[in-house]
């Protein structure tokens, strides 16, 4: 007779949970099932609170809720400690890659702007140029 595993496979770990409505940033899990759906222990979950390296949601009774982007974020550092990096260095990484992330955000309005922009002053260039030519045909320019 062979032992049946409880433990979470590779494939249950790497796959994200169900999406709800509203979960990605919405506290939903338990500190248990976020471990099973990260393949960490509670203790570890805990640890890299303390640490400051995520921020579950907490219920009214103290209770920690683990959103879809808690379990993403917790899946990163799993990758990140894999890779032989110490928590200082994860604090460190993730930092960079939200600032990264809010920069590329930033960015791309600027160029949305930007665009917008070029697209006015084309447009009040050709109604100059227009008002130019009515004028020197002595026409009065319209309103």
């Amino acid at each position: 007779m062979s032992a049946v595993s409880t433990a979470p496979t590779a494939d249950h770990a790497e796959t994200p949970p169900p999406h709800r409505a509203g979960q990605a940033t919405t506290g939903v899990y338990g500190i248990t099932v976020a471990a099973d759906l990260t393949g960490m222990s509670v203790q570890a979950l805990r640890l890299y609170e303390r640490k400051g390296l995520l921020q579950p949601a907490r219920t009214p009774g103290g209770t920690r809720r683990y959103s879809d982007n808690d379990i993403t974020r917790l899946r990163r550092i799993g990758a990140l400690i894999d890779d032989g990096i110490n928590l200082a260095g994860i604090a460190r990484i993730l930092g960079l890659e939200a600032d990264n992330t809010a920069l590329h955000t930033h960015n791309t309005t600027l160029q949305e702007r930007n665009t917008a922009l070029h697209t006015d002053n084309a447009a009040l260039i050709a109604r100059n140029h227009q008002l130019r030519g009515t004028r020197r045909n002595g026409n009065v320019p319209p309103g």
